[in-house]
């Protein structure tokens, strides 16, 4: 009886220790992966878009420097958008697919 019970342990060990297993494959399966490309958009546009906001700060909103600024995050965007089709919004947070970065992003 003893050994019967034993058996009957070590087998929901090891049903627990697939389950488990599959549980984690499940979950990191489906995670979202950054891409090399992503993460280089996403450092060229923050690094542009903190030397925007440092312009500004020390310079003054419509000054040739901010100017050159707004330049450099247009073309941080662009750059993005040609590798992968979409541009990082510092200020959301997230990817955008949408070409309107000139709308009303990058002024500030």
């Amino acid at each position: 009886m003893q050994i019967e019970r034993r058996m009957g342990i070590v087998e929901y060990g090891k049903l627990f220790v697939v389950l488990g297993a599959l549980v984690a494959l499940l979950l990191f399966s489906g995670a979202p992966r950054v891409t090399a490309s992503e993460s280089e958009c996403q450092h060229r546009t923050d690094k542009a878009d903190h030397n925007l906001h440092e312009a500004i700060k020390h310079h003054g909103y419509d000054s040739k420097q901010a100017e050159h600024a707004r330049h450099e995050l247009s073309e941080a965007r662009q750059y993005c958008w040609e590798q992968d089709h979409k541009w990082w919004d510092v200020e959301g947070h997230s990817w955008r697919v949408e070409h309107n970065w000139d709308d009303d992003h990058g002024h500030n």
